[in-house]
């Protein structure tokens, strides 16, 4: 399993691990794949310190960071700073759909947050949140590649990174969105089917992988969305991709920060159990479904704002899941993909990348077996 992509990059096995999770970034990286820290949650100052420790425990292997710069987003105009435009949208933000939000909480027993984590947040959403965020990353050398996770990011933010010798990649979910993407000279395109966790598009992974392959070529696609095993690997590098770009896999690896209780949520789910939900970020992202989404679907009550308006009012729930974990699952935000249907265990995050490279062995194998049967 070995593609140009790994020789550009220093890494033994095309597989990237997307996470939010400093501890699974580490174990990763450090067994062959490609850690990729997702950034939109931390302040810089927080960013820095995760960072830090990454730098600390990674050895020499490389590692990237994932930030969130939409194409479109209420106040993208505004030309603001960060703290300016954050009592822009906290203005923006109708008073019944907040208290909506809280009710929903309140309903579910869930206390709410006190203080500064009471406050209307607006996080990595934006380019004026997310830019610190890169230049915190720039200053690592162990950061090799920066990741947007929705658009094409900035001309400029592309120029900066390439100046300071680092590759930029970016999702799509449609061969339009990547042509935008390698005309602006993103470095790898990341191409993520609607099953996939996160924000998503319609179109099924098998439809989508080749087109975009075919439509930036010879840029690297890496393939995202229903990627589980060994063998989903495969079938995305037999359609054009140069890697897989996962995510879903590792909420259930023994590094990652989710407890028992809310991996035994993702155990127990099958596949018919996520939707493509507004419900927390403003924007279709697909994750488990829960009293949360269910109540923000139903007639009469208010509907998700746009992005970043709609995270400054579910950001509360986000702040209770963290701080009260096992007593928030029915309300919690848990991004996953429809792959969550076969993870039904923990492992270590080693194991998996192990598992992963002899799945896609033996699938490979299986293909000659059946060209040497055909021929003989």
């Amino acid at each position: 399993m070995h593609t140009p992509l790994c020789g550009e990059l220093g890494i033994e096995f095309p597989i990237f691990a997307f996470t939010h999770c400093r501890d699974v970034v580490v174990a990763v990286s450090k067994a062959g794949g490609f850690g990729v820290l997702g950034a939109v949650g931390f302040t810089p100052e927080q960013l820095e310190v995760e960072l830090n420790w990454i730098d600390e425990h990674i050895g020499d292997h490389p590692y990237g960071v994932d930030i969130v710069i939409p194409n479109k987003y209420e106040g993208m105009d505004s030309n603001l700073s960060a703290e300016e435009l954050t009592k822009m949208l906290q203005s923006m933000v109708p008073q019944e759909t907040l208290d909506f939000g809280r009710k929903i909480l309140t309903d579910h027993g869930v206390p709410l947050p006190e203080g500064d984590d009471n406050a209307l947040q607006l996080l990595g959403w934006t380019e004026a949140t997310a830019t610190p965020q890169v230049e915190i990353a720039l200053q690592h050398p162990k950061v090799t590649l920066i990741a947007n996770a929705l658009g094409t990011p900035p001309a400029d933010m592309i120029a900066h990174i390439h100046d300071a010798g680092r590759k930029v990649a970016a999702l799509c979910g449609s061969p339009a969105q990547a042509r935008k993407h390698a005309d602006a000279g993103v470095d790898i395109i990341i191409a993520q089917g609607g099953e996939g966790g996160g924000h998503c598009g319609e179109v099924g992974s098998i439809v989508l992988w080749p087109q975009v392959v075919k439509e930036v070529a010879p840029i690297p696609v890496l393939a995202a969305g229903g990627i589980g095993s060994g063998q989903q690997i495969a079938a995305a590098l037999a359609l054009g991709a140069q890697g897989a770009w996962s995510g879903s896999q590792w909420l259930m690896v023994e590094e990652a920060e989710n407890t028992a209780v809310q991996q035994a949520a993702y155990a127990k789910a099958s596949s018919r159990d996520t939707v493509r939900s507004r419900s927390f970020t403003g924007k279709p992202c697909r994750m488990l479904r829960n009293d949360w989404t269910e109540a923000w679907e139903k007639e009469g009550n208010p509907a998700p704002l746009g992005m970043p308006l709609q995270y400054m009012v579910s950001g509360m729930a986000v702040a209770a899941t963290h701080k009260y974990p096992d007593e928030t699952v029915d309300v919690a935000f848990n991004p996953v993909g429809q792959v969550v249907g076969q993870l039904t265990k923990v492992e270590k995050s080693a194991a998996v990348i192990e598992r992963w490279v002899q799945e896609y062995l033996d699938a490979t194998g299986t293909l000659e077996q059946f060209n040497e049967a055909a021929n003989a």
